[in-house]
């Protein structure tokens, strides 16, 4: 009998927090329960016809049969320059600044391995996305976290960042508006961000998948239209969130060719692009979408606002998030993350995300993210009401 003996990396792993949460809500949906999942941010809004209608029509073209580009197609990578170009005036060149990817997560996922080595130290915020930190510790790199905190506005504290761990980092993750915490980063954070990688040599990788969930007239920022910024990183974005396109796998990279250059080479030798008619429907996707993102925009706000409002009836201080639509809540005096997201899902049904899942200084918050409807979210705080905690 063959003695199967999983990696190193793997045996160090934690469970993929999002992997936990399925399996937990498949136990509560087989014990009978009506699960309320605002655990995580996967948008229930279909498609927009029009995009799904450019897939079908392209789909039926024989040239889309074949392996597509590694690079992606040139008239997605055009329309991803266009797209910035619109949105903040940024002039791109397709052929050395844009790649695509099978959604941000891929490209987060690969980056690390085109230029961190073993031992090399990447700069990680934490809470944050798992995939930062995994797949630093995938390239053999060892990350050093960035507590993001209530006090700091949740954005790092750069100026606490050791000497000798400046020294060492080769890399730096960063996620505006921010997941899980709902965050915002300011222009002066950036030109911040901007400065210190030029004092040290580190280049930055911003993940900007939520630049377009904002509310109240609010504009995130992106980091390639600091001064500076396309020396020194890359944006990472995605079609997912702002499209309701999670399942279709498509996104891109932008910036400083050397970086996207990397990242192409690294992505050459593992996968074979992007279908090319799910290109084709996201050039169609980000074509003339200004009507699309104000009806979703108008959409999370009103579940926002409902949210936000009833857990503070509650006694929950929720922050009012001006991005994302996740709400990042501190938890009870009495819980820790895990046993009050553990009597959520317990006792009344609702699946909410705990904030140490996203690493320790989350601990003492819990995540919810907006994609039911307003009615499924009344429901669960009529559930809140009546079970206490």
């Amino acid at each position: 009998m063959l003695k199967i003996e999983k990696a190193e990396r793997l045996k160090q792993l934690p469970p993929y927090l999002f992997a936990e949460l399925d399996r937990k809500k498949e136990e509560a949906r087989d014990r009978g329960i009506d699960v309320i999942d605002l655990g995580v941010g996967d948008p229930d809004q279909p498609t927009p016809k029009n995009i799904i209608d450019s897939l079908c029509q392209a789909a039926q073209d024989p040239r889309f049969h074949r392996y597509p580009s590694y690079s992606g197609l040139n008239s997605f990578r055009e329309a991803v320059c266009l797209w910035y170009k619109k949105r903040i005036n940024l002039e791109l060149h397709p052929k050395n600044e844009v790649v695509s990817l099978i959604g941000s997560k891929e490209g987060l996922a690969h980056i690390p391995f085109a230029f961190i080595n073993p031992g090399d130290v990447v700069l990680v915020p934490s809470p944050a996305y798992p995939v930062y930190k995994v797949a630093t510790q995938f390239a053999g790199g060892i990350p050093y976290e960035m507590p993001l905190l209530k006090q700091n506005g949740f954005l790092p504290d750069l100026g606490a960042i050791p000497p000798a761990i400046l020294a060492q980092a080769k890399m730096m993750f960063l996620n505006y508006p921010n997941n899980p915490t709902g965050a915002i980063a300011t222009r002066e954070f950036f030109k911040d961000v901007v400065a210190l990688a030029n004092r040290h040599n580190i280049m930055i990788c911003h993940d900007y998948a939520y630049s377009e969930m904002a509310f109240d007239g609010y504009l995130p920022p992106s980091f390639l239209e600091t001064p500076g910024a396309m020396e020194v990183g890359v944006e990472f974005h995605s079609l997912s969130k702002t499209y309701n396109m999670t399942g279709w796998r498509i996104g891109f990279a932008v910036g400083n060719s050397a970086i996207i250059g990397g990242l192409g080479q690294i992505k050459s030798n593992i996968d074979s692009g992007i279908f090319e008619a799910v290109q084709i429907a996201g050039i169609e996707a980000m074509r003339d979408d200004a009507a699309w993102l104000k009806e979703m925009q108008t959409l999370y706000t009103e579940r926002r606002d409902l949210l936000v409002g009833g857990l503070r009836k509650l006694g929950l201080p929720a922050e009012l998030p001006k991005a994302t639509f996740y709400v990042w809540c501190e938890v009870p005096k009495n819980h820790t993350s895990a046993s009050f997201c553990a009597h959520l899902m317990e006792k009344v049904g609702i699946v909410a995300t705990p904030g140490n899942g996203f690493g320790a200084p989350g601990e003492g918050y819990f995540r919810m993210a907006l994609t039911v409807s307003k009615e499924r979210i009344e429901e669960a705080l009529d559930r809140l009401t009546r079970v206490g905690f």
